[in-house]
């Protein structure tokens, strides 16, 4: 430590309080773990309160799984590390620390019903959830930018991202909520996973994951992260929904490069796009993935006795999915539109409350089998 002039010793694995004690004590410097350090770069990257409230919560959960034995260190003599204890009555500190979690969980829990009711919003205007996912520094706020002319911040250093950022994008009729969310990382400790949960609850409850890998890199580190980010989302929850590999940052590579990459990541990689967010290249292959994803809608159709309800009906459907075509004979109008399962289970619910007639029109094997599972559905709800 003299010889490099350290401030500070960093370990890669976790420290419990009796190791960093000792450590600090022979030293004479602070001596953190992987969590803490990790904990560091959110603080300085935390842009939005909520972002804040979601590091302190986790930090707070970490100092109370050691609260314990770190009072009974700092009870035994002062160390490097521990400075900042004697505020506290050690009787009192891990009560302190409870009821501080209590209160920032309380405060997130508001944060989070906010957040709720404008996916609740999102769902009755008929919008086709997108989230972008990935390892951290893979390019996800560069294709995010892209794809809805936006401009969040982009950084080459880790975690840029910290909170989530919603826009809608529109793709072949298709109305899009597309959001950018917080990086992915080794060995991500649960503890955050936790903190972040009503971050991560974005990715966990739309309908598509651009999963977004930076293909420049070494192929054992891009199958590494690759790993690492779909055990990440199979940990929040989001296992069953569909993904596309966004394979980003194809122009540092050469062709022959791409292509030995791509193939030697397609057992791994879900639906492969090569891209480059950057110079938006290859970005009409990726929009044509997307809405292949897209059209796995539910083609349905419906009828009703034409009054002034109806036609409001019908006028705020066309706002809302993508109607194919309308028909009026005498005093009934028919409707034929697309859209989603859930959604086309909405319209169900109001056709009926309106007096109508409601089907389904599966067109295809793969339309068949969405339609079907939608009635089935529909009807052990009904």
């Amino acid at each position: 430590m003299k010889e490099t002039g350290a401030e500070k010793i960093i370990f890669d694995n976790e420290l419990t309080p009796v190791q960093a004690y000792n450590l600090a004590k022979a030293t004479g410097l602070v001596a953190i773990d992987r969590f803490q350090l990790i904990l560091e770069i959110f603080s300085r990257r935390a842009s939005t309160y909520e972002a804040e409230l979601q590091i302190q919560l986790a930090s707070l959960r970490y100092e109370l799984s050691r609260a314990k034995e770190r009072v009974r260190l700092a009870r035994m003599e002062e160390q490097p590390g521990f400075m900042g204890l004697g505020k506290y009555e050690v009787d009192i500190y891990y009560e302190t620390v409870r009821r501080r979690i209590a209160s920032i969980q309380d405060k997130l829990e508001k944060k989070r019903e906010k957040r709720q009711l404008h996916r609740r919003r999102r769902v009755d205007l008929g919008y086709f959830l997108i989230s972008l996912a990935g390892y951290t520094n893979a390019g996800k706020s560069s294709l995010f930018n892209l794809l809805t002319e936006e401009t969040v911040t982009v950084d080459k250093s880790l975690f840029t991202t910290l909170s989530t950022t919603t826009r809608a994008v529109s793709l072949s009729k298709r109305k899009v909520l597309l959001t950018d969310t917080v990086g992915f990382i080794d060995r991500l400790p649960l503890t955050l996973v936790q903190a972040f949960h009503s971050t991560l609850e974005e990715t966990i409850l739309s309908d598509l994951i651009l999963l977004v890998v930076d293909l420049s890199e070494p192929t054992e580190n891009i199958k590494r992260k690759l790993s690492c980010s779909l055990d990440t989302i199979q940990k929040i929850g989001a296992t069953g929904i569909p993904v596309i590999t966004v394979l980003n940052k194809i122009d540092l590579l050469q062709g022959d490069e791409i292509t030995r990459k791509t193939e030697s990541l397609k057992e791994l990689a879900p639906n492969p796009v090569p891209t480059s967010a950057l110079h938006g290249i290859n970005i009409s292959s990726l929009k044509k993935e997307i809405i292949r994803h897209l059209e796995d809608f539910v083609e349905a159709s419906f009828s009703l006795p034409i009054t002034d309800e109806t036609m409001s009906f019908v006028s705020w459907l066309f706002g809302r999915s993508d109607v194919q075509n309308v028909k009026y004979e005498g005093d009934i109008v028919t409707v034929v539109f697309k859209s989603i399962p859930w959604f086309a289970d909405k319209v169900r619910g109001r056709v009926e409350q309106l007096g109508g007639t409601f089907k389904h029109q599966a067109k295809n094997d793969g339309e068949r089998k969405v339609a079907e599972s939608c009635c089935f559905e529909m009807g052990t709800q009904g």
